[in-house]
């Protein structure tokens, strides 16, 4: 009778744990509190005063009108409730997403939205045949350099907005070039009001910053910390509206004082299919397959990094909150956004530390909170869309510089001094080549990581030591790059020396083992017997062990310990 329940029931348990796997909402929707319900609000109000602002200035740094800003950001709020494993964490666009499309779609909508499905259906796939390690070949200096570059350049990028500059050029030094050259020709007003928002968000950033800092005292203080927290999270509409208030004034008197966003579409965007061909400007029309093959790298480097993002800030506030997640889940979340959201032409989006520090901050519950924040983004885009036009450039340039400074993190090279100066250099790379195209100082750092990688696999540290017996401990995986390393070893060290002498390799340390390293052994093994001298292996572990029963090497001999094998080996006449 157990027995036939446990039968029964282990499908219906397996059916369950699946279930809840590919549909996390499941773990807390059924559950949900009346509590959470004011929470997530509250948060979700609060991130989608953030990411209005935010989106409109992104869309600027991906090259494209301010309103595709806003279509990428309220599709990732309900997919992710749906599928996503962190309450926290909150898609849409962000600075180093939109710095990359703008490498790859040349400030064409057509473009960004091909890129926005491509993009989702490779890490929908990556998901589905759990490629998810091949984000651990991305190592913590090529993302630090990748992001301190993308902080420069973005920053940069938005100073001809705060002076007012037009016709400058995309590229990184030329930018800087023409930037500099122009400065005469600077707009007072664009300028006088790009410093004023700077600085308001400066002072409001460093007025929240210091309040965590502070002791708590009587209820009349804590509610006055409170309001000055709540004006500090929403820092970024404040000086949006409070500029478009002043940049609407001046026009209506029929002055034109500053650089506006100008016309932008109005409404929701239509939810369809994204066109399988687009018409340039000289009549010429290319195809889909066309435009997949122009984007090039981009197929490779956005979704990559768009994945490593989300969940790198998906775990760090996991670990910060006391969760846990499924990287390959957040994989599939990412993935799906994107393929729904080019269907409502949105550019490929990712998780946003900044945001996801508001949303955790203003004590968010669940993934619902997103849903909130999506609505939000919604109605801006219903209601508020012909007010856009009235937003000055050089507001939405001061948002963008704020947001991208934290981002430069002037202590990692001192890190990486201290605990490996090797690491410096994918770091450099990374961030020296990415001025020249972000695109390749990701790739070139990479490379840099796997070379370095690969040497050290090719040349691990072996300890020799000489008790009339030469000893070789080695210290990692016996794998076929290093063979050639060990062959060298044993000749200098034995083989060669004078005199000749009997090897014990200590592989206590040694987990695995491959055939071109076994097909060098048996090689090593004849040459030992030719010489009238023994090679013995010590502390090998099961798995290596089992492997090199199985090769049927001659003149085997392997001990537990590198003491036996001294004890073996000595008491051969040709080894004393």
């Amino acid at each position: 009778m157990m027995e036939a329940l446990t039968g029964g029931s282990t499908p219906a348990l397996c059916s369950y744990g699946t279930l809840l796997t590919c549909f996390p909402i499941l773990t807390w929707l059924p559950r949900y509190k009346l509590t959470w319900l004011k929470m997530d609000l509250i948060a979700g109000l609060t991130v989608g005063l953030t990411v209005v602002p935010q989106g409109l200035a992104y869309a600027a740094v991906a090259g494209l009108p301010v309103q595709y800003g806003l279509y990428s950001a309220f599709m990732g709020g309900f997919i992710y409730c749906i599928f996503g494993t962190s309450k926290d964490i909150t898609l849409g666009p962000t600075a180093i997403m939109s710095l990359l499309c703008s490498s790859y779609i040349g400030g064409d909508p057509v473009f960004a939205v091909v890129l926005t499905l491509l993009c989702g259906v490779i890490q929908t796939g990556m998901a589905l045949l759990r490629l998810g390690f091949l984000l651990d070949f991305i190592s913590y200096p090529v993302i630090k350099g990748f992001t301190c570059a993308a902080a420069v350049t973005i920053g940069f990028g938005q100073v001809k907005n705060i002076l007012g500059l037009k016709d400058i050029p995309q590229s990184f030094f030329p930018q800087m070039y023409y930037t500099f050259q122009r400065i005469p020709e600077a707009r007072i007003g664009d300028v006088v009001l790009g410093l004023c928002c700077l600085l308001f968000l400066i002072m409001l950033t460093v007025m929240k910053n210091s309040l965590s800092s502070e002791q708590e005292t009587s209820r009349v203080v804590r509610a006055a910390r409170g309001i000055v927290w709540s004006l500090a999270t929403v820092r970024n509409a404040l000086v949006v509206i409070a500029a478009t208030a002043v940049a609407y004034s001046v026009e209506v008197t029929g002055s034109h004082f500053f650089s506006l966003t100008g016309k932008t579409a109005t409404g929701l965007p239509p939810f369809e299919a994204l066109p399988l061909s687009d018409t340039l400007a000289n009549g010429t029309v290319i195809t889909f397959s066309e435009i997949a093959k122009d984007l090039g790298g981009g197929l490779a480097v956005i979704p990559l990094m768009g994945v490593l993002e989300s969940i790198a800030i998906a775990k760090a506030f996991g670990s910060k909150n006391n969760y846990r997640i499924n990287a390959n889940q957040e994989l599939f979340a990412i993935g799906l956004t994107n393929i729904m959201g080019s269907f409502v032409s949105a550019y490929p989006v990712t998780g946003s530390f900044g945001r996801t520090a508001v949303n955790s901050q203003s004590g968010v519950c669940t993934p619902a909170g997103g849903v909130v924040t999506s609505v939000i983004v919604l109605l801006s885009l219903a209601f508020l869309m012909p007010l856009f036009y009235y937003i000055p450039k050089a507001s939405l340039a001061a948002v963008i510089i704020c947001a991208v400074s934290p981002m430069m993190d002037y202590r990692v090279p001192v890190q990486l001094w201290r605990v490996k100066k090797l690491d410096l250099l994918p770091f450099l790379v990374t961030f020296l080549m990415s001025f020249w195209e972000v695109q390749y100082g990701i790739v070139g750092g990479v490379v840099v990581s796997v070379f370095m990688l690969l040497y050290t696999m090719a040349r691990p540290k072996v300890k020799v030591s000489d008790h009339s017996v030469v000893i070789l401990e080695l210290d990692s995986g016996l794998n076929f790059p290093m063979t050639e390393h060990l062959s060298r070893l044993v000749y200098t060290h034995a083989l060669q020396a004078s005199p000749a002498r009997c090897l014990v390799l200590d592989c206590s340390h040694v987990s695995c083992i491959d055939y071109t390293v076994v097909h060098e052994l048996a090689e090593l093994l004849q040459q030992f017997e030719l010489k009238g001298l023994s090679l013995a292996f010590a502390g090998l572990k099961p798995s290596v062990l089992k492997v090199l029963l199985m090769a049927d090497l001659p003149a085997f001999r392997y001990t537990d310990s590198v003491d036996e094998a001294l004890q073996l080996l000595t008491g051969r006449s040709h080894c004393d």
